[in-house]
């Protein structure tokens, strides 16, 4: 093996029940690089790296890292060889401080049995002074923002001697400010010599930081490229294997003034989250939602489905007022709500997809009218059909789907309910390219067929490609509204950045 290859995935293999997750796949990482997995959702990516981090045993394969063979049965195990992990989900303890997370599993100790918690905490700083990060690390992790937190868990991926440190959707919660930051502490990395796997669903930052990518798709090997040499729609026609034109060829629904109103908000207010908030969603539209991260997007939505109590304004549905004091009562008044955390807001893991796509319905029907299991069946059946969801059955459990999978799932379970309204924040978050043009293909047909929905999105292309009018929004509170020909890129930044207040 050649002396910069630090790790030799071959032949890997791996089945589950009904499942050819991986076939023949080859990985190669080189040392002091950053290299990019890429592919759809259920392309094989996790899979593979659960095969390297010893979650998964491999069926077949040969794994050669730093020289030598290796098998490892678990997480751990690969930490003692050397390969790290970080996660999008900060996989550390909350309630424990900076420096107990740190070292948890390898505390310094004193007197045989004593933690030596002055030089834990010592230790903890100069790991962190790598990092130019200043902080206490007697405070708990919670303290901390998630950014910092990320750095916290890099900090001790390295600190246990890291020769591969894999990062795994590692910005999908930071920001602009967040990302570069990381970015300069992954490139002092590289440096060092340690070397990256990277996999996130943001193509522009595969191209600011790998040097090579891998493309995965339905469980092969695609290639391994230069990312120099790899032109960006090329990769995305690799990785969802048919032309970005088909893919993306969307067509907004057209106005008429015989489009009726279904959702008005007339100055809505909410204590310390949205002020004076003026919109309407009207059936066969879209109402985009362009703004920073709290900007009060999410904050508006859940003002319209009675998550959060506004306290001045009103809310309107199809003309009459309504109190929507919780969402059992916007839920009544059919509106439905996909929440921009499906993990922990939607997604019940343990339970069937069959069991997911009915609980709404079940909810407004109530405990005494339960829905039998047959029509629930034919419910799931009807609508895993209808979105083209990826499941062997309506048994398999929704945490076993891919994220773009559980994200149709979720928007079944309220089309089960027939909802006028459809509220969807951050729909395609953290899915792959193919699954994002097919969600917003679906939002389309569904306005099509008369739906109202109010689609929210930090991907500013998206919220211009879906909608008939944009709301804009700062510092909680609605700047502009754009319309038609008026929703332009370089217009929504201009009054993210500065416009008037609408």
């Amino acid at each position: 093996m050649d002396n910069d290859v630090i790790l030799q995935m071959s032949n890997i293999e791996m089945n589950f029940p009904g499942v050819r997750a991986l076939a023949n796949v080859n990985f190669t990482l080189r040392r002091g690089e950053v290299h990019s997995v890429m592919g759809e959702n259920g392309a094989g990516k996790s899979t593979l790296i659960k095969c390297l981090t010893g979650v998964y045993q491999m069926d077949s394969g040969s794994i050669v890292f730093d020289g030598r063979h290796i098998r490892p049965n678990s997480v751990s195990d690969a930490m003692k060889l050397g390969i790290s992990s970080v996660y999008q989900e900060v996989n550390l303890c909350p309630n424990l401080t900076v420096a107990e997370n740190i070292f948890i599993g390898r505390q310094p100790m004193k007197a045989g049995a004593l933690i030596d918690w002055k030089k834990m905490n010592r230790l903890s700083r100069e790991a962190l002074k790598k990092f130019d990060l200043d902080i206490n690390v007697t405070k708990n992790l919670d303290t901390y923002s998630v950014a910092i937190q990320q750095m916290i868990a890099i900090a001790r991926a390295v600190d246990i001697d890291a020769k591969v440190l894999i990062l795994d959707e590692p910005t999908s919660s930071l920001d602009k400010d967040e990302v570069k930051r990381l970015f300069e502490v992954i490139n002092k990395l590289k440096s060092e010599g340690i070397a990256i796997i990277f996999i996130t669903h943001f193509l522009d930052q595969v191209y600011e930081i790998s040097d090579r990518i891998t493309v995965l798709r339905n469980g092969e090997l695609i290639g391994e490229y230069l990312a120099a040499d790899l032109p960006q729609i090329e990769l995305v026609k690799l990785m969802v294997g048919k032309e970005l034109e088909q893919m993306t060829k969307l067509k907004k629904t057209s106005h008429t003034d015989e489009h009726k109103v279904v959702v008005e908000a007339k100055n809505v207010s909410v204590p310390a989250s949205i002020q004076d908030i003026g919109l309407t969603l009207t059936e066969g539209e879209v109402l985009g939602f362009a703004g920073l991260l709290g900007s009060g997007r999410s904050e508006t939505a859940k003002a319209l489905f009675g998550i959060d109590r506004i306290s001045d304004g009103t809310i309107s549905v199809r003309g009459s007022t309504v109190q929507l004091r919780n969402p059992a009562m916007a839920i009544k008044q059919k509106i439905a709500f996909c929440p921009e955390d499906r993990k922990s807001d939607a997604v019940v893991a343990d339970l069937t997809t069959r069991e997911n796509i009915v609980l709404a319905l079940q909810g407004r029907m109530g405990m005494f009218k339960y829905i039998s299991k047959k029509k629930q069946k034919e419910l799931a059946d009807k609508y895993i059909k209808l979105l083209g969801i990826a499941t062997p059955d309506a048994e398999k459990k929704i945490g076993e789907l891919s994220g773009g999978n559980q994200q149709k799932c979720i928007l079944a379970r309220w089309l089960a309910t027939e909802p006028d309204a459809l509220i969807m924040d951050e729909p395609t978050r953290g899915i792959d390219v193919g699954a994002k043009a097919e969600i917003m293909k679906l939002t389309l047909e569904l306005c099509e067929n008369g739906m109202a929905v109010a689609f929210i999105s930090s991907e500013l292309e998206e919220v211009i490609k879906l909608s008939n009018s944009v709301v804009v929004m700062r510092d909680r509170k609605k700047v502009a509204e754009l319309r038609g020909d008026e929703i332009d890129h370089d217009r929504i930044l201009e009054k993210i950045a500065g416009g008037e207040q609408a």
